[in-house]
């Protein structure tokens, strides 16, 4: 409380607050705003009573959980997410354009920044027409179905999209914390109370007495998730690091460092890969053809209401844990610079047998990371199996690592600019 106390005493930090909560506002007024050519009555009315959300939940939770409503901001700044990693992956030496780009400074990251916005909004465009197509195939919402009414349809929902990037921009320059993450930040905890108060009525509707009881554990349980995600978030494989001094000696003690390696590198990109490889065949199969034997395999098996599609999700999280992390953390560039900066790990060779420590260590820690994720991304859809709880309501999932997230970077920023501020007022 006292921390809380003193953000609100400093002026800037102050103004700073009241200018991000200002930008949230209008992105949660504009999640209202429906689509023009949405029958929205008949929307809401086929949606609410369907639990099987899992070929839009990745989508849904970056878009903020309000794809189902049709709004201008229905996207979110999900396509700009997709942007970002497709143009990541193919600056790994895949486009050397992009490659040299990387490794230009700041000149090149903001060009890189340029070209993610670009394909952003191409995508944006893409999957606004792909989800008018699908809801209007499966739920027949629109007032007017002609070619004209889908194209309008699609730019107003990626200038939706395009305007909340201008939105994060604006709360990171002006705001706390990561713009974008506060945008999906904001979204999934404007969810949180329907998803309790729908867990309520589903477990004390029969049983008052037992199912408040659940409800409590219910609760409990939720808190319990979140101090694991916060733990693993935190939790770091601290590696000795030593330096070599200006006479050619080691020093002990003040020339001695640390290399923290986090057990979650990859943060929830595994799962955001994993639900697409799943769920992308499906939806252009139920796109062509819904009546093909393909479609009806991927649909029946391939879902995470069934085992099978249970136990080739965790696979595929656990693969795209590996595969992430070390793109993330690049061990050879990091023996490079320990080479460069005359800075070793004691009882390792440097170079070569430094990058298979690092490499070693790197892959025993992911295990951990690769378990925790699974666990996270399963659980809201192993309980419904076990319990009475919807798989709507379900605890876990990849939107409360996020929730985490951006809250434990965001406080830290805040720190970091309180003590900023505590300096300032030192030297002056």
């Amino acid at each position: 409380m006292r921390f809380f106390t003193d953000l609100f005493k400093n002026k800037e930090i102050r103004v700073r607050i009241f200018f991000t909560l200002a930008m949230l506002l209008v992105y949660r007024l504009g999640t209202v705003i429906p689509v023009p050519n949405v029958d929205s009555t008949r929307l809401a009315a086929m949606v609410a009573g369907t639990d099987d959300n899992t070929l839009l939940g990745m989508m849904n939770v970056l878009g903020g959980g309000f794809i189902q409503s049709f709004s201008i901001f229905s996207l979110g700044v999900g396509p700009y997410i997709t942007a970002s990693i497709i143009i990541q992956l193919l600056s790994m030496d895949v486009i050397p354009y992009l490659t040299e780009l990387s490794k230009s400074g700041q000149k090149g990251r903001m060009q890189i920044d340029k070209i993610t916005r670009y394909l952003g909004v191409v995508l944006a465009y893409i999957q606004a027409i792909g989800l008018i197509l699908m809801f209007n195939k499966q739920y027949e919402i629109l007032l007017d179905s002609s070619i004209a009414s889908f194209f309008y349809m699609g730019t107003i929902m990626a200038a939706g999209t395009m305007f909340l990037l201008w939105l994060g921009d604006q709360i990171t320059q002006k705001g706390v914390g990561n713009g974008l993450s506060m945008i999906i930040f904001a979204g999934i905890v404007s969810s949180l109370p329907a998803t309790f108060t729908g867990t309520y009525t589903s477990l004390t509707e029969t049983n008052f007495t037992q199912g408040l009881l659940l409800f409590g554990l219910f609760v409990l349980s939720y808190l319990l998730i979140i101090i694991l995600v916060i733990f693993m978030n935190q939790a770091v494989r601290k590696i000795t690091i030593q330096y070599t001094s200006s006479s050619g000696g080691a020093v002990r003690g003040r020339n001695m460092s640390h290399l923290p390696l986090m057990i979650n590198s990859a943060s929830v990109v595994p799962v955001i890969f994993a639900s697409a490889i799943m769920n992308a065949p499906l939806i252009v199969m139920s796109w062509i053809n819904q009546q093909s034997a393909f479609y009806k395999f991927m649909s029946t098996y391939m879902v995470l209401t069934h085992p099978a599609g249970l136990v080739t999700y965790a696979v595929l999280i656990i693969l795209f844990t590996f595969f992430y992390t070390h793109l993330q953390v690049d061990t050879e560039k990091i023996a490079e610079d320990f080479g460069k900066n005359g800075s070793y790990i004691p009882g390792v060779r440097p170079g070569k047998d430094t990058q298979r420590y690092l490499s070693t260590i790197l892959n025993r820690i992911t295990v951990l990371g690769a378990a925790f994720l699974t666990f996270i991304a399963l659980l809201p859809h192993v309980l419904p199996m076990f319990t009475s709880i919807p798989s709507t309501t379900a605890i876990g999932g990849t939107g409360i690592i996020i929730v985490v997230g951006v809250a434990l970077e965001t406080v830290k920023e805040l720190k970091g600019r309180m003590t900023q501020r505590s300096y300032k007022g030192f030297f002056n």
